[in-house]
């Protein structure tokens, strides 16, 4: 995930550092990083949030970095 690594270098991060303010082992990022395995859906919730962006961003599903606008309970159906 070439997105990811990208965001950690925008932040001025070294892997180390993530998994000190996110608890995922710098191993799990490196691997998340090279796409040698795939992220687990908590993990991609976690970086999300850390990130201030959305899931799709980071999947590659949109180029829009800001993360979606949540819904007020009227709004969900």
């Amino acid at each position: 995930m070439n997105r990811l690594r990208d965001l950690r270098q925008d932040n001025n991060l070294l892997q180390k550092d993530l998994y000190e303010k996110t608890g995922i082992s710098q191993k799990a990022i490196s691997n998340y990083e090279t796409e040698k395995t795939d992220i687990p859906t908590q993990a991609l919730i976690t970086l999300a949030k850390f990130y201030h962006t959305s899931t799709d961003y980071i999947l590659g599903l949109t180029n829009i970095k800001e993360p979606y606008a949540k819904k007020s309970s009227s709004e969900i159906k």
